[in-house]
């Protein structure tokens, strides 16, 4: 499953830009958080404990809010804003002309780590600096919202100026997960089914959970998204430019991160620029773009090295071996119980990896992650998920929105985004990263030196 030609742009698809892999790493941090070991062999499923509430409500970026963790706030009067951190004061060694002390990292404490409200979203530079725009996104609101030129959400009108805010900002963001992020990745014609004509096999008893076929099998489609290398920024870029280049490697983007305890607070020219991440219009960039969905990983991923923090591991093995001690049903027995046609033995032996599938008899009863990233190849062009994957991804995201009262799709499902977008109506992460502002922050003037 390793991508023998990582660098070849015949793998990329070019139906999603790269920053799209790292939404869907930053969605999966809101909604679940299972602390059982990856190395575990025995698990029983029922037992897994989800730390994180299965709903698609930014508590990984607000924790318990203001009153139970004020050190994620400004103090009073301004306890409705996130405090931001700053960059080095050390000038980065790809271009010292960019000022040092910039507020574009995330506020670190004495050991360098992140003080955010969930530590997992530092464990790579993308998801860090993602993390980081939706604070943004959250000040940059609540500033419009006192000073009137941002009308408080609808029913929240007596709530305390954070709460507006908070409201605003989640509704935005689900309109992203589901109309912008899920539409990217699964069949459309399946998501539209799961909306017009309902759930049919996500439907909890009692309340929302995650499944586990969706978050060790389905969800981890984003492991065959990743990239080797990165077009970054100017500076840090497999690209020819009028800077100094190195190559964003994926090692790169997991060491300037504090959970591998080097490269933090980063360097200012270590900041992102988003034009490069999300297909922006009219700028003059061109966005880079995932890899296809299909079984192959990068080589960096298939074979994570030890960071000193967290150890190594190799990828593909891991999800296998978890598959396998949770007693998922194959990819088969899935589409058999959902009543569509499975892929053929010959679908899965198709390609390298297949004939190794096939010699260890696994392309007739196939590990459903395997089968999910296959079916992706087979059924969707390598460029969205197939039927089976589509369905468990939409089914099991509607089902959150639909049973968490106060999200959007549940309180108020004609409710449209109301911050300024390229479409009014609309909304997603170009027009998020354009409200917030600085997409390309190295390349404004006020940031560099004379």
């Amino acid at each position: 499953m390793k991508d023998p030609n990582p660098a070849d742009p015949k793998g990329d698809n070019e139906d999603i830009p790269a920053g799209y892999t790292y939404l869907g790493q930053f969605i999966d941090h809101d909604i679940t958080f299972d602390t059982t070991p990856i190395q575990e062999v025995l698990v029983d499923p029922l037992a897994l404990h989800n730390f994180r509430t299965p709903a698609l409500d930014l508590d990984c970026v607000y924790g318990r809010g203001p009153g139970d963790q004020p050190y994620l706030y400004e103090l009073p009067p301004n306890e409705a804003r996130f405090v931001l951190g700053r960059t080095n004061t050390t000038p980065g060694i790809g271009d010292p002309k960019v000022k040092t002390a910039l507020p574009f990292d995330l506020p670190r404490g004495s050991q360098s780590l992140a003080i955010i409200g969930d530590p997992r979203n530092d464990e790579n530079l993308i998801v860090a600096q993602l993390h980081l725009a939706m604070m943004r996104f959250h000040n940059k609101v609540v500033d419009g919202l006192k000073a009137g030129t941002i009308a408080p959400p609808p029913s929240a009108t007596q709530a305390t100026l954070f709460e507006q805010a908070r409201k605003l900002v989640i509704w935005h963001y689900q309109w992203i997960v589901l109309n912008d992020f899920l539409r990217r990745v699964v069949d459309e014609d399946v998501l539209d089914d799961v909306l017009e004509k309902g759930r049919q096999f996500y439907v909890p008893a009692e309340d929302a959970f995650i499944p586990v076929e969706f978050s060790v099998a389905a969800y981890r489609l984003g492991h065959s998204m990743v990239r080797e290398a990165y077009d970054y920024n100017e500076v840090f870029t497999f690209k020819n430019g009028p800077r100094k280049k190195v190559p964003a490697s994926l090692a790169l983007l997991f060491r300037f991160s504090g959970r591998s305890g080097t490269g933090v607070p980063i360097p200012s020219d270590w900041i992102i620029d988003w034009r490069r991440f999300f297909k922006f219009q009219n700028d003059g960039v061109t966005a880079g773009l995932s890899r296809k969905l299909d079984p192959f990983l990068s080589p960096t991923l298939s074979e994570i090295p030890d960071h000193g923090v967290t150890p190594g591991v190799n990828l593909p093995i891991a999800n296998l071996k978890r598959g396998r001690s949770l007693g998922l049903p194959s990819g088969q027995n899935v589409a058999r119980r959902m009543r569509l046609e499975p892929l053929s033995p010959k679908d899965i032996a198709k390609g390298p990896d297949g004939e190794v599938a096939a010699k260890l008899n696994l392309h007739v009863e196939t590990p459903l992650w395997y089968y999910v990233l296959k079916e992706a190849e087979q059924r969707g062009n390598s460029k969205h998920l197939g039927p089976v994957g589509s369905r468990i991804l939409s089914e099991v995201f509607v089902g959150l929105l639909e049973l968490d009262s106060s999200s959007f799709l549940a309180s108020n499902p004609q409710w449209t985004p109301t911050l300024p977008a390229s479409k009014p109506g609309d909304f997603d992460m170009t027009d998020l990263l354009s409200f917030v502002g600085d997409p390309s922050p190295i390349n404004d003037s006020k940031n560099l030196l004379p």
